[in-house]
């Protein structure tokens, strides 16, 4: 079980986008309607959007874990799993949320966490991310799971709440001294930016001198993101790359911020239509794999447009094939999906 920062995704700051967003729902908003949509089941399971997730799973996670369970209502798997976390989250009865995130209703953070399949578990401490499970795995392996996220939990000096017990008031209190305490520890950087210093289990070492300061490119990316100023993340990330071309990080984080102004711009339905209706279009056809990247339907963008490589030659040919490359940013290069996809490639080009 190796946290990793949970914010950071490549360069881009996944809480800081979320945060911009969430003020905006806020300020529309009056005190007791904020937080996920409510549920029959006293707040232990809530569903998530993009707006809310800032609040709903990253500030929440500081005082107490939070699992994420990402679905969607065509996945046949999905509706295996969750009335098992849903019953595994009534009997904790308040040591953990349940954190409900439908992959189809919220592209964008579907491609910020790197959706590759679903279902998708994860678990939440303290703004981190902590490794889960694809998959419908049976109750005693799940519970079995749980448990672990728990231990971890405990060690990282999060109180576990007990069984739901004493006032509310109180309950609510602790948390947010549980949670200004926290905020009050310095947390390193993720391991998308240098300056990470964590020992070999993926933690914080003791006694570790502080990382040196972000890139000022980095910085001036996620100060973008947090306005929702997605052009001028563009633009920050573009100039670190003409100053150092081979920047790994800038030429991921590019990727990311361009999907998400692409994705934003389609009438996602239409475009469905257009590509069943229209085989042989190209931009139709990328349109759709851009939709299936960022909902987490990776192997089947990839799919598509190695189809269109397939079908077509000369300037269409291409206009895919350089395409399916660029999407290959958004992944690690050793993710087997991208391996599998370039031999593809390869092979229909050589």
């Amino acid at each position: 079980m190796q946290p990793r920062d949970f914010s950071l995704y490549g360069a881009v700051d996944l809480g800081a986008r979320q945060a911009a967003a969430q003020r905006r729902q806020q300020a529309a908003k009056s005190p007791s309607q904020s937080g996920g949509s409510a549920r029959p089941d006293g707040g232990l399971v809530i569903d998530v959007t993009e707006e809310t997730f800032n609040t709903d799973v990253v500030e929440r996670s500081r005082a107490t874990p939070v699992i994420m369970d990402l679905w969607a209502e065509w996945c046949g798997p999905c509706k295996q799993l969750s009335p098992v976390l849903e019953k595994l989250a009534a009997e904790a009865d308040g040591q953990w949320i349940l954190a409900k995130v439908d992959v189809d209703a919220n592209p964008q953070l579907s491609a910020a966490l790197q959706v590759q399949s679903i279902p998708m578990v994860v678990a939440v401490l303290g703004g981190q991310m902590v490794d889960g499970f694809l998959g419908a795995m049976p109750e005693a392996q799940v519970r079995q799971w749980i448990g672990q996220v728990l231990e971890v939990a405990e060690k990282m000096g999060m109180t576990l709440a007990g069984n739901g017990a004493g006032d509310a008031d109180d309950q609510d209190e602790a948390d947010d001294d549980r949670a200004a305490a926290t905020r009050g520890r310095a947390t390193p950087p993720g391991p998308g930016f240098p300056g990470s210093s964590r020992d070999s289990r993926g933690r914080a070492g003791a006694g570790a001198p502080p990382p040196p300061a972000m890139p000022p490119a980095y910085a001036e990316a996620r100060a973008a993101m947090e306005r929702g100023d997605l052009d001028g993340a563009a633009k920050a990330f573009e100039e670190e790359l003409a100053a150092n071309p081979a920047d790994p990080v800038a030429r991921s984080g590019l990727a990311q911020v361009n999907l998400i102004r692409r994705v934003s711009s389609y009438d996602q339905a239409q475009a469905r239509r257009d590509a069943a209706e229209h085989p042989a279009d190209v931009a139709a056809q990328i349109r759709v794999a851009d939709i299936e990247l960022a909902t987490g339907r990776v192997e089947e963008a990839f799919d598509r447009l190695l189809g269109v490589v397939r079908r077509t030659s000369g300037e269409e040919r291409d206009q895919a094939r350089a395409h399916l490359v660029s999407l290959f940013e958004l992944l690690p290069p050793n993710d087997p999906l991208v391996k599998k996809a370039r031999s593809a490639l390869s092979a229909l080009l050589f």
